[in-house]
């Protein structure tokens, strides 16, 4: 199935904003036992370093790649590239494998997802303003040209 180039942002916007809403979720289920100061100061911290060295970067890449494919039309996984989906792959066994493994302790489990879900859902809510801005330039441009969007 095909979809226009601009709607595999939308697309990212709804996957990354549901896996980091589940993400924290579990993370702040597991929390209520582990509230203090330091752990939310270590949360906002892991937070802002997956905001700024790895979600933040990806969805920058990601955004480009997107708005630079040459058809308008574009598979619908396309959102992703084969790498950030083998990633995402081994994010989810992984995370799933700490939790079941009892490897990662609760008290991890609750800062970290905790962090993680939060810089996730932004990633996620960030794809969906650049679908809405792509979206509007793209009504804008069809406009002074006398064409639907």
């Amino acid at each position: 199935m095909k979809v226009k180039k601009r709607t595999l942002l939308l697309l990212a916007c709804l996957v990354w904003t549901t896996a980091g809403c589940n993400v924290f979720r579990i993370g702040i289920l597991t929390y209520s036992a582990y509230i203090s100061i330091f752990n939310v100061m270590l949360s906002i911290g892991i937070f802002f370093i997956f905001q700024t060295f790895i979600f933040g970067r990806l969805l920058r890449k990601h955004t480009a790649r997107i708005l630079h494919y040459t058809e308008e039309f574009q598979f619908f996984l396309n959102f992703f590239d084969l790498k950030a989906f083998i990633i995402m792959a081994i994010m989810i066994a992984g995370g799933i494998y700490l939790r079941i493994s009892g490897l990662a302790p609760d008290h991890f489990i609750a800062v970290f997802y905790s962090g993680l879900g939060v810089s996730l859902t932004l990633a996620g809510i960030l794809f969906g303003i650049n679908y809405y801005q792509y979206a509007s330039l793209a009504a804008q441009q069809h406009t002074h040209k006398g064409e639907e969007p």
